[in-house]
């Protein structure tokens, strides 16, 4: 388990590598210039599960807005910046808990050794990012193309670069489309570097290409132990990443807690708008998700109890009707266009006798 032996970062009030929990990020898509936009956005993540979120600092004015942002939000804050090392600079200076960056598009040495020195300063750490299409021109003709090899060495070149600057507070970040690749990549430089990993695949595409891309990616280096902190990049509403990384996450039980909502796939005994019902209930969840439970919405009355036997609570439906399954006993009969209110009731039940 390569996680367990990362160093540990500490980014604001939370704590990557050496065996910690993997973290959810996400990114706003906001203007961070926009600090009443970029906050209600960070709100609603948060809400969501995210725990560490980014901005884009393309601006002097975004670097500043950094401050205002930080004094109302709740998890930590990081500042995206890529060629201009002042802003850089100003973003630490206004409150950025970590600051990434690519030293390859920041510009000459003196110009990265001002970024690290401030980082060193105020004592907060560094990703080095490297992506698929930043790859130099020398390792482009190295490998004959973008290579899992050519992502590794020049992201390690890179954090050689800023250790011999005398700091070594880094997480590494080496993305790239190409599932396979991404995953070859990881494996590689796993081999070779105690610090942490941040784990994407980088322009991942839309909600559903990018979340089986994800899901394929992240599930692969996840299980063989690799990954301290993740993102799933779609291109979306921020909340859809962070849902889909808490479910990856449950998936290969790296995350515990919160409801996790089972339904069958309709057939031809499917007598209700099961499909609509499915997808009210995994909406309707995220208001009990401090419950620790299983929730099952099967399509017939035939297989529904025997089928939902594992969960803790489910409905499965009939003609005009449906039953409330307990345990995989069936303890009550239900009108259809009652199901989901009944199913609200219990689980506010469940969460007041567990004080949630």
């Amino acid at each position: 388990m390569f996680r367990e032996h990362t160093k540990i970062v500490r980014i604001g009030d939370r704590v990557i590598g050496g065996g910690n929990p993997v973290l959810i990020q996400s990114m706003c898509n906001t203007k961070t210039e926009d600090v009443e936009a970029t906050v209600a956005q960070t709100l609603k993540l948060e809400a969501a599960g995210c725990e560490i979120i980014r901005v884009a600092v393309p601006t002097m004015e975004a670097a500043q807005s950094l401050k205002e942002i930080k004094k109302r939000i709740h998890i930590p804050l990081v500042a995206d910046i890529h060629f201009d090392y002042r802003l850089a600079v100003a973003a630490i200076e206004n409150g950025a808990d970590k600051i990434r960056i690519n030293p390859g598009n920041i510009g000459d040495s003196g110009r990265v050794k001002a970024v690290v020195d401030k980082a060193k300063e105020y004592g907060i750490p560094i990703r080095v990012g490297v992506n698929s299409g930043s790859l130099e021109k020398p390792l482009l003709e190295k490998y004959g193309g973008v290579t899992a090899e050519g992502l590794v060495e020049s992201a390690l070149d890179k954090v050689r670069l800023i250790e011999d600057m005398g700091y070594d507070n880094l997480v590494i970040s080496i993305k790239s489309s190409d599932v396979m690749m991404c995953i070859r990549a990881h494996e590689l430089i796993a081999e070779k570097t105690d610090h942490p990993l941040h784990v994407g695949i980088t322009e991942a595409g839309t909600i559903t290409a990018g979340n089986i891309k994800s899901a394929v990616g992240l599930g692969v280096i996840l299980y063989e132990g690799i990954g301290d902190t993740i993102r799933v990049s779609l291109t979306g509403d921020p909340v859809e990443e962070v849902k889909s990384a808490k479910m990856i996450l449950k998936a290969l039980n790296l995350r515990k807690g919160g409801i996790e909502v089972v339904s069958c796939p309709t057939c031809g005994r499917t007598r209700i708008d099961l499909i609509s019902l499915a997808n009210q209930v995994e909406n309707m969840v995220t208001e009990f998700d401090g419950l620790d439970i299983k929730v099952a919405v099967m399509g017939c009355v035939v297989n529904g109890p025997g089928e939902a036997r594992e969960a803790d609570i489910g409905i499965a439906g009939g003609i005009g009707e449906g039953l409330l399954i307990k345990k995989g006993q069936a303890v009550r009969k239900v009108p259809e266009d009652q199901l989901l209110e009944v199913l609200h009731e219990e689980l506010r039940e469940m969460a007041l006798k567990a004080g949630r």
